[in-house]
């Protein structure tokens, strides 16, 4: 089943709105089994509308449109589809009063600009909006044996999701062929998408159009995605499950999770697992790590706090950082890193103290220390360790990766501390009988 995905919106065209729609929607398409065939964007423009249109119809089987079906002036796209179809726009009783007695449970009247929402191109079926006024469309295609559904939705993300999750999806399913499929994220930390696909060595892993694995690299790691496709929903899973080993074998100690899993909720347990507590300084991240991990519910079982030391006197005064070394050394070395790891665990009184100090950006590098250095330090009662980065000249993304290195050196830590433990355990002689 191929999809194309239509936007309109003039607001998309100029930057002033990120298309999240179309980007939820080419997933929840794809998690069908769908193939996206295209996805663009348009201005608020009738003839734009029907030009797309035309396009997708004659080769697409499914069309969604997304905004341009409110009550404004440049809400287009029932007009623009009525036209299309060669139907007139008939005024629906049933859909205005849904509107006005919305209106009156708030104790308002609905403007009368209201009434275009009840405009509806003749022949369509109308898909009720649990959480808005703006009704989506369902219109049925058929040309001797082929068949097009065209669906056109609000361009509010909450009520374009709606819609789709409770009508879309399923009716589509009953009434639509789709081939089986299964999807799945490895989400990794630690190497960048160049390295992965260097080890992974993609080519050899895909035996076949049937399984797919794309890169999708960010400032919190790189998501691997996983599909694959099948005759049926058993062949699918089994294809993919050989995928996933395959790959598991070549970078397990990179994969950290799956799916919707977060980094430092992966990391938070194994914390509360082991009985171990945290405390974190940061420097260039200005308490970005202590925000990521306390977003998990549950991190005050062994997030103890953490302190925003920007200034040299902070270091000095709240961690304990050697005067001589700031001056010697800078705040962006290793000593320094590792000074702030274990003063914030000996102020806070934690089994481990993480810290951060670096080179934001955009500006204040040198030859010797570029923008985007960073020194990552960890500090236990037993075990001290650091290390060194350089992101980019982003400020913002050097923050954010900063932060998902530090909770991956977590991680790494942890894991190794399990490993020596289970191997103490296996080690041990079982008593003479």
């Amino acid at each position: 089943m191929r999809v194309d995905i239509l936007t309109v919106g003039d607001e998309l065209l100029i930057g002033q709105v990120v298309n999240t729609n179309a980007t939820w929607l080419g997933e929840q398409f794809s998690a069908m089994g769908a193939r996206i065939g295209r996805i663009v964007s348009m201005a608020d423009n009738h003839n734009s509308i029907q030009a797309e249109l035309q396009r997708s119809v004659e080769v697409a089987d499914v069309v969604v449109l997304s905004g341009g079906i409110g009550p404004t002036h440049d809400d287009v796209t029932r007009q623009a589809l009525a036209d299309f179809f060669g139907v007139e726009l008939c005024f629906d009783a049933s859909i205005y009063q849904r509107i006005e007695e919305r209106y009156a449970a708030r104790g308002q009247t609905p403007p009368e600009s209201n009434r275009a929402l009840a405009e509806i191109p003749e022949d369509f079926e109308v898909l009720n909006n649990p959480i808005g006024t703006a009704p989506g469309l369902w219109h049925t295609v058929t040309d001797g044996e082929e068949t097009t559904v065209v669906i056109a939705l609000p361009g509010v993300p909450g009520e374009l999701k709606a819609i789709v999750q409770d009508y879309v999806v399923p009716r589509l399913k009953d009434e639509v062929s789709l081939s089986s499929s299964a999807q799945r994220t490895l989400l990794t930390a630690g190497l960048g998408e160049s390295e992965l696909q260097e080890r992974l060595q993609s080519s050899k892993l895909l035996e076949n159009d049937e399984v797919e694995l794309a890169y999708l690299p960010s400032s919190k790691g790189v998501r691997l995605r996983l599909t694959a496709h099948a005759s049926s929903a058993q062949e699918a899973r089994e294809k993919l499950q050989a995928l996933e080993e395959k790959i598991r074998e070549r970078v397990s100690d990179y994969i950290y999770g799956m799916d919707n899993d977060m980094l430092e909720a992966i990391v938070g347990e194994m914390l509360f697992e082991r009985g171990l507590t945290l405390a974190v300084a940061e420097s260039c991240t200005g308490g970005l790590l202590a925000d990521r991990i306390t977003n998990v519910p549950g991190s005050s079982r062994y997030m103890k706090g953490g302190v925003v030391a920007y200034s040299n006197t902070l270091k000095e005064e709240l961690l304990s950082v050697s005067v001589d070394d700031l001056r010697m050394q800078g705040a962006v070395s290793e000593v320094v890193v590792l000074q702030m790891a274990e003063g914030i665990r000996e102020l806070a009184h934690t089994d481990v103290g993480m810290a951060i100090t670096g080179i934001a950006g955009p500006k204040g590098g040198t030859p010797e220390k570029p923008v985007g250095s960073v020194w990552i330090g960890l500090a236990t009662a037993e075990d001290a360790r650091a290390e060194t980065f350089v992101f980019t000249t982003d400020r913002l993304f050097n923050k954010d990766r900063s932060c998902t290195e530090a909770l991956n050196m977590l991680r790494r830590f942890l894991q190794e501390e399990s490993d020596v433990q289970d191997t103490a355990e296996v080690s041990i002689e079982a008593p003479k009988q």
